[in-house]
């Protein structure tokens, strides 16, 4: 049986539809994957998510496994081995911000005890369940993910405008945004 999908995650490779069936929008309270995605979508920033997804290996390598302790580390000469790396995306200023980022993530660890019980209290611990028929229905940011960001950029974080943070929002599961019509979104709801 052919199971209706989100028409974004059609026509792609195999990587990317089982991104879609097994991980998008799965209510996430692990920090560890919150970091990954923390680093994923600020690497995203300007181009497709595919272009990173076919990175995510070489990210998984690149940066410690998504060790936040290790990663908070990093020194001027692994970055400037990352700069070179292929696996991935080659920006610095994006690097940069995930050394950054893992040293703000820490730091919000602390204070919250995890970054998981930070992050889900700006949708009051449940996850916000869009109701839209279509991918063009979806908004790209909302009152949420605005809050969030503002938040972050005070704390210090960098690449964590409302649209990366949305879609964090939506790959981590704080929201649900699958399409009424795709069979994630009733699986979801459960």
């Amino acid at each position: 049986m052919n199971k209706h999908k989100c028409e974004w995650a059609l026509g792609h490779f195999d990587a990317y539809e089982n991104y879609h069936d097994q991980e998008w929008g799965v209510p996430c309270h692990d920090d560890k994957i919150h970091f990954e995605f923390l680093i994923l979508e600020s690497a995203q920033a300007g181009l497709s998510w595919s272009t990173v997804l076919k990175k995510r290996a070489g990210y998984q390598l690149a940066f410690a496994n998504f060790e936040v302790n290790q990663v908070a580390q990093f020194d001027e000469s692994q970055i400037a081995t990352l700069m070179i790396n292929p696996a991935i995306i080659r920006n610095e200023q994006k690097i940069r911000a995930a050394v950054n980022n893992a040293q703000r993530f820490l730091e919000v660890q602390q204070e919250f005890s995890s970054f998981s019980k930070y992050i889900w209290s700006f949708v009051g611990d449940q996850p916000i369940v869009g109701h839209w028929a279509t991918k063009q229905d979806v908004p790209a940011t909302t009152a949420e993910s605005d809050a969030l960001s503002k938040d972050l950029k005070k704390r210090g974080f960098k690449f964590v405008g409302s649209t990366t943070i949305y879609a964090h929002m939506q790959a981590t599961g704080l929201v649900n945004d699958h399409t009424t019509d795709c069979y994630r979104y009733q699986e979801l709801l459960r």
